[in-house]
């Protein structure tokens, strides 16, 4: 995360809150280790409610993931934050 926030502050922004999601901490959770990341949001649903919902909140500009996102990702979770949804791999942090 430190590197991916270096790389924001790079391109001329600023972290304004980190979320992390946790897989296997709880009981379910740890049924679901072996199941892929949604492929529709990367998120489970509960984390994606969260993040939107403090996306709100500090009123963000953006949506930052430190895992490479699809372009369907992208769409989804622009609609869904109603902020664009960008990962630290896509080219407007790339410019090395």
């Amino acid at each position: 995360m430190a590197d991916a926030a270096a790389r924001l502050a790079a391109a001329g922004g600023r972290v304004v809150v980190r979320i992390v999601q946790r897989r296997g901490v709880s009981g379910g959770g740890a049924r679901k280790m072996s199941l892929p990341y949604s492929s529709r949001t990367l998120l489970s649903q509960g984390k994606a409610r969260q993040v939107a919902d403090v996306a709100d909140l500090v009123d963000a500009d953006a949506v930052v993931f430190t895992n490479p996102l699809t372009k369907h990702q992208r769409r989804t979770l622009t609609a869904m934050f109603g902020r664009p949804a960008v990962s630290v791999t896509d080219e407007l942090f790339n410019s090395d």
